[in-house]
């Protein structure tokens, strides 16, 4: 997918782009190159494959009718090199993004992208998830990650954070279904449900995505998350 190709895929999903957002991908683009020469943030680096398989794969979601963003909160969990916390940043600047990294000198990627590209919507905070519950327990609307753990963890050191009747929305790829199953513990344990399931399918080559959309419905036990080396010894 070429960037004109990008760009009109984002007009014909009624989401088109002013020169100032277009200036904010090519920076992203060539940012994300040149940082990734010293350290490993991503294997995807062709441009017209970052355009696809980072950009359009970090927003599909972002087209349904449960993402109303106006004036909304967002954690991204696990941000890394900033998919999808920053391309819904470009995006969507009313939305106010809080990107959750816990590893260093990829924070100081993403503050280098939060001055470059002047994205005054973001904050970049280098800790762990399940350690910002104790501040901000039930505070955003939406909770995202993309390529970070298997559903049922992932769960359970996102969901605390969302506040009743949000949303966190896993990105996942073709073996998204084969994480829900496992993960029915975890969704009655952390007081949420599944919403919708969407299928999408990146153009190039029909790579399929599973995009999950779960709703909080309670605001759940204090009791998690419990601290990470439990989480992943023994996952709801």
């Amino acid at each position: 997918m070429t960037k004109a190709e990008f760009y009109q895929f984002l007009e014909n999903s009624n989401h088109p782009l002013t020169d100032l957002q277009k200036n904010q991908f090519d920076d992203y683009f060539y940012l994300l190159n040149e940082y990734n020469q010293v350290m490993n943030l991503t294997s995807i680096t062709e441009e017209n494959e970052v355009f696809e398989k980072h950009y359009l794969d970090c927003l599909l979601f972002s087209f349904k009718d449960e993402f109303i963003c106006e004036n909304k909160t967002l954690v991204d969990v696990g941000s890394g090199a900033g998919f999808p916390g920053i391309v819904l940043a470009i995006v969507y600047p009313n939305l106010s993004i809080s990107l959750v990294e816990p590893i260093k000198k990829r924070c100081n990627f993403l503050n280098a992208l939060k001055e470059k590209l002047s994205l005054n919507n973001v904050e970049v905070l280098n800790t762990r998830s399940e350690d910002l519950v104790s501040s901000r327990r039930n505070y955003y609307d939406y909770g995202t990650s993309r390529a970070v753990a298997r559903l049922n963890i992932l769960l359970e050191i996102s969901m605390p954070l969302i506040k009743k009747g949000g949303y966190f929305i896993a990105l996942k790829g073709d073996k998204g279904n084969e994480e829900l199953a496992e993960s029915k513990k975890a969704l009655t344990e952390l007081s949420c449900k599944i919403d919708e399931v969407y299928l999408d399918y990146l153009p190039t080559n029909n790579d399929t995505r599973t995009n999950i959309f779960i709703k909080k419905i309670d605001d759940g036990k204090n009791k998690y998350p419990r601290p990470f080396a439990k989480i992943k010894k023994d996952p709801l």
